[in-house]
């Protein structure tokens, strides 16, 4: 029933197999992948003809992770997987990037790839799994697939590469990087660094690359045996009658155009140029098809100019060098009421970033395969349309702000401080307000800075450079922070960001079939002269850490208790820990050994909450003074609370030095006074005085009060009413006298603490 076509290989100490034949039949190409227990099944389908009007490529990828994979039931009210997390938007977007540029020009068939997570064994993640099944299910189905590509994992851990490593071997390490790559070029490249060096991110990636080879030839095996037949793709006509007629027509108004510096000015005469070619193709009486190869030839003609200029002149659009770095101001404390903040513009591109802190209860939760988790910095990407100068959607963040934001995210994430030392919850938000070339690296830089003028004792600072790429044969240019139009006409989008120490994140998508170590080498070694340009003028705002946080910001003390204690701060039902944060306004955090963390902006508030729960968890002490709060009278005294959660009794003859007659005259619930601990008795019940202690200094007085005299020892109780010794009162070795019928009783036997050796001898009718 099943054509089943299987190919294994030993892959970073796995057995990796490419399976097809058996599940998802009915697809173009759906192929199983295996790594360990980690099974992912990807499916492809395409579309057999093109929409009428189609000028684009339709190409769609979907990751999913299935709760099952993984035994677990999805948590919250919704029981079954719903939308895409912020990890499969990622995944999904890490599938797309390589792909995406090796089908042909012209080909417009829509294009559907589902990856799903069916098993999860906890250490072979699935993210690399559907990289390789997607690249397999494509090479298989038959479309016009210029693949296929293979991907790896790479950490780096005591000085050694390490293949497709555990979340526990990049948490040691100093490296998480993901490549794609075909046989012979690198696709795409994604990591978080711990300030590396150029040379050891270089040799990453050209040690991912090996493995991406080995994954390649396993799917060209699987294809050789399951392969289905290519598809025929018309040839396009090269409309190079259309193509002159657009360059003797608008050739000279692009070039024009193109040496317009203001991006405003550029863009209205572009669309001028363009609307002159459409007026001219509707005049000469084009098909449709003629008019949509016409516009697709404009831009065609806009990147020959554009990139010819570079190559040939040197020039950029806006007139700079290829290595020149716009104009760049930065300002830090731009908004009053923010924690931090800082307003970054570089060009026509500009960020306001904003740093709020808040406590662990603002961590967010995530529940994915490995099952709850916490983290406890986010950074937030926003992108409205008016900061292009256009109309359009203006809601939730799509697929590419999501990508821009965690891409930030890790170039931020390796300099922050450990949690220990800084018990705070980070959430930095970049809002786009112009774009104009990489807003992703404005926002690591204006992040950088809004976390210093917070007060988030970073490490270093952090600033980002996007770098392009135009490649014509053997000729080539690297240019430094590219414009919008550079990266639309260029061959590589290539972000850099780090510290003066090193690389934290790099991030390459290319438009071409790869890129050599050579061009690689040297976009590293510029892009490292341009992050310390950024990082110079960066300083020029905000040298260092602020050393004390925004006044608005709260303030967070750590204590620790007794795990013992623990029960006693939250109270039953958590009535104590409530009270303690609806009395005082701080906000407290308890852990399971016992830390607590205290919050507020008020210290007055956190000093009262924290004496609160001191006073609970201390031990009384006698002789000692402590304020309290009367919470109950009775006729014999009053209940006083007084180190928090415990109460002693004042005893009425212990109120004033003078008779009390009634409680209620003198005391009164919720009063405050001042007592010391005359006594604990064994069972923990306190004995406390108030006629002993100052109510209004608090200090000790001397007790006037005559002492009790002491009683008389009833051991001796002197002679008895007959004028014979009592003797002793305990009983053991009493000489009892004679008994009732003249025998002799004898001494009674001796009495231990175990109770009788001897129980003597029990008649038979009492043993019943």
């Amino acid at each position: 029933m099943f054509d089943v076509k299987k190919v294994s290989i030993e892959w970073g100490g796995e057995t990796l197999t490419l399976e097809t034949g058996k599940v998802a039949r009915q697809a173009d190409g759906a192929v199983m992948a295996t790594l360990g227990e980690t099974v992912v099944l990807c499916a492809v389908t395409a579309a057999k003809s093109v929409k009428e009007g189609q000028d684009f490529f339709p190409l769609t990828v979907h990751y999913q992770e299935k709760y099952s994979a993984a035994g677990r039931i999805p948590g919250g009210f919704f029981k079954r997987e719903r939308g895409a997390t912020e990890k499969e938007t990622l995944v999904s977007r890490l599938i797309d990037r390589p792909i995406r540029p090796l089908f042909p020009e012209g080909f417009y068939n829509e294009i559907n790839a589902i990856a799903q997570v069916l098993s999860y064994d906890g250490h072979n993640e699935p993210d690399i799994l559907a990289m390789v099944a997607a690249s397999a299910a494509l090479t298989i189905s038959g479309v016009p697939f210029m693949g296929p590509i293979g991907a790896a994992r790479v950490g780096y851990l005591d000085g050694e590469y390490i293949l497709n490593p555990t979340d526990e071997q990049v948490a040691e390490g100093d490296l998480d990087l993901v490549v794609a790559a075909t046989h012979d070029a690198v696709m795409m490249v994604e990591s978080e660094a711990n300030e590396l060096s150029e040379e050891i991110m270089l040799g990453a990636v050209l040690f991912a690359h090996d493995a991406c080879r080995e994954v390649v030839k396993a799917i060209i095996k699987l294809a050789e045996q399951a392969a289905k037949e290519p598809w025929e793709i018309a040839s396009s006509d090269d409309n190079a009658a259309i193509k002159d007629k657009l360059k003797k027509l608008i050739g000279k108004d692009i070039a024009a155009a193109y040496k317009l510096t203001d991006k405003s000015a550029r863009s209205n005469a572009l669309n001028e140029a363009r609307a002159k070619a459409k007026e001219q193709f509707a005049a000469d009486g084009l098909s449709p098809q003629e008019v949509m190869a016409g516009i697709k030839l404009t831009k065609k003609l806009e990147a020959e100019i554009v990139r010819t200029a570079i190559l040939k002149d040197g020039k950029r659009i806006d007139g700079r060098t290829t290595t020149q770095i716009r104009p760049i101001v930065a300002e830090t404390h731009f908004l009053p009421r923010a924690h931090g903040s800082a307003l970054f513009t570089r060009g026509e591109t500009q960020t306001i970033a904003t740093c709020t802190l808040g406590t662990k209860e603002a961590e967010q939760m995530i529940d994915g395969l490995n099952g709850l988790s916490y983290q406890n910095f986010m950074l937030h990407y926003n992108f409205p349309p008016y900061s292009v100068g256009e109309v359009g959607r203006f809601g939730a963040p799509g697929r590419r702000e999501v990508g821009h934001g965690k891409l930030a995210w890790r170039a931020l994430h390796p300099v922050l401080p450990k949690k220990e030392d800084f018990p705070y919850t980070i959430r930095l938000t970049s809002d786009i307000t112009e774009s104009n070339g990489s807003s992703s690296m404005a926002s690591v830089c204006g992040g950088s800075l809004a976390m210093m003028d917070a007060g988030v004792p970073i490490a270093r600072p952090v600033s980002g450079i996007a770098m392009g790429l135009i490649l014509e044969g053997q000729d080539f240019a690297i240019l430094s922070d590219i414009l919008g139009d550079e990266d639309h006409l260029g061959d590589m989008d290539f972000k850099v960001a780090g510290t003066s120490e090193g690389i934290t994140t790099m991030q390459m998508d290319i438009k071409i079939a790869g890129i050599t170590k050579e061009i690689f080498e040297k976009a590293l070694a510029q892009a490292k002269e341009g992050r310390a340009h950024i990082l110079g003028e960066m300083n020029k705002a905000l040298g260092e850490v602020r050393s004390e946080l925004s006044a608005h910001a709260p303030r967070i003390e750590t204590i620790t208790i007794d795990k013992s204690k623990i029960r006693d701060v939250i109270g039953t039902g958590g009535k104590v820990i409530r009270e303690i944060v609806a009395t005082t306004g701080a906000k407290v955090d308890i852990d399971d050994e016992g830390t607590i963390k205290i919050a507020s902006s008020d210290t007055a508030q956190i000093e009262a909450a924290k004496a609160w729960i001191l006073g609970i968890v201390e031990e009384a002490e006698v002789g000692k003074i402590y304020n309290g709060k009367v919470v109950n009278l009775v006729d014999f005294g009053a209940f006083v609370n007084f180190m928090g959660g415990k109460d002693g009794l004042v005893h009425v003859s212990e109120i004033k030095n003078e008779r009390v007659e009634k409680v209620a005259d003198v005391l009164s619930e919720g009063q405050e006074v001042k007592v010391k601990v005359l006594e604990i008795d064994p069972r923990g019940k306190v004995r406390l005085s108030m006629r002993v202690v100052d109510q209004e200094t608090g200090e000790e007085l001397e007790d006037t009060r005559p002492a009790r005299e002491p009683r008389e020892p009833r051991g001796d109780r002197g002679p008895r009413r007959d004028g014979g010794d009592r003797g002793d009162r305990g009983r053991g070795g009493r000489d009892r006298g004679p008994r009732r019928d003249g025998g002799d009783r004898g001494p009674r036997r001796e009495r231990s603490e175990d109770g009788p050796e001897d129980q003597g001898h029990v008649p038979d009718f009492l043993k019943d």
